[in-house]
């Protein structure tokens, strides 16, 4: 037994740093403001939260499953989910955070009735940009879908095109820009903020929560996910009145809560 007691005594004092230490939450810029306004008010409630900003979106799961942050705050399912699949990590989601819209933009029409047969249409050209901009374009009516294809959806489940769109596949940064060359594109309003190309408001259409697996997720390893800080953070972020208004400050009407209140 006494063997055992500076073993003990060793494995008290890492627990005590390990506690010690602040929680790190990864991050984007297109969601670090709102975050930052919680991690304050997580603090004032005596939770220490420190948020690393990573500028792509690799990273930030890197990083999670090295041990090297405690959770990350950027992504929704089906990035994770292409994520666990490509990569191996061993992550999970947590709790939901907000999801942003995604709509159908156009300079040359002010509504979906307006765009002719034959319109050239642009969206994102990976499997999980993609499979969203198909589900957008399912809704405009533009065209059909495999029944129960989902955010799974490519080129190849389209069963009906009875406008006879041409689709234009781009990489999603570059939508923002395509609106002189297509008569429509797939849209993101951080995006289009940053491209000053087009009012992100006035999509023809949005998603909205048709689809809430792209609702951003708090995602953290299986051994950490019921860390009481990270819980107490989510907390803050899903109710606090401060974490709101930032949150109306960063994307005016554009998102919704993924969360029941």
């Amino acid at each position: 037994m006494t063997r055992l007691k500076p073993l003990l005594f060793a494995l008290g004092l890492f627990s005590t740093a390990a506690l010690a230490a602040p929680l790190k939450i990864g991050t984007t810029a297109a969601f670090a403001p709102p975050l930052e306004v919680a991690v304050q008010e997580a603090k004032a409630a005596g939770v220490d939260v420190e948020i690393v900003e990573f500028s792509d979106w690799i990273a930030p799961n890197t990083s999670l499953a090295n041990h090297d942050i405690d959770a990350n705050y950027y992504q929704h399912i089906p990035f994770l989910e292409n994520a666990k699949r490509t990569a191996g990590y061993d992550l999970v989601a947590v709790a939901p955070g907000i999801i942003n819209n995604v709509g159908l933009y156009s300079k040359k029409y002010r509504t979906l009735a307006e765009v002719p047969k034959g319109a050239r249409v642009a969206i994102a050209n990976d499997a999980i940009n993609g499979g969203r901009g198909l589900l957008l374009l399912e809704k405009a009516g533009f065209i059909t879908l495999k029944p129960g294809v989902g955010y799974h959806a490519t080129l190849a489940d389209i069963t009906g095109n009875p406008r006879d769109i041409q689709i234009v596949e781009l990489e999603a940064v570059q939508l923002a820009r395509s609106l002189d060359d297509v008569d429509v594109a797939q849209g993101y309003p951080h995006y289009l903020r940053l491209a000053k190309t087009i009012d992100p408001n006035q999509a023809l259409l949005f998603d909205g929560l048709d689809h809430p697996e792209y609702v951003i997720q708090f995602v953290a390893r299986p051994d950490n996910k019921d860390d009481p800080r990270l819980a107490k953070l989510i907390d803050v972020y899903q109710h606090s009145p401060k974490v709101r208004a930032a949150l109306d400050q960063a994307h005016g009407t554009l998102y919704q809560p993924g969360w029941k209140d």
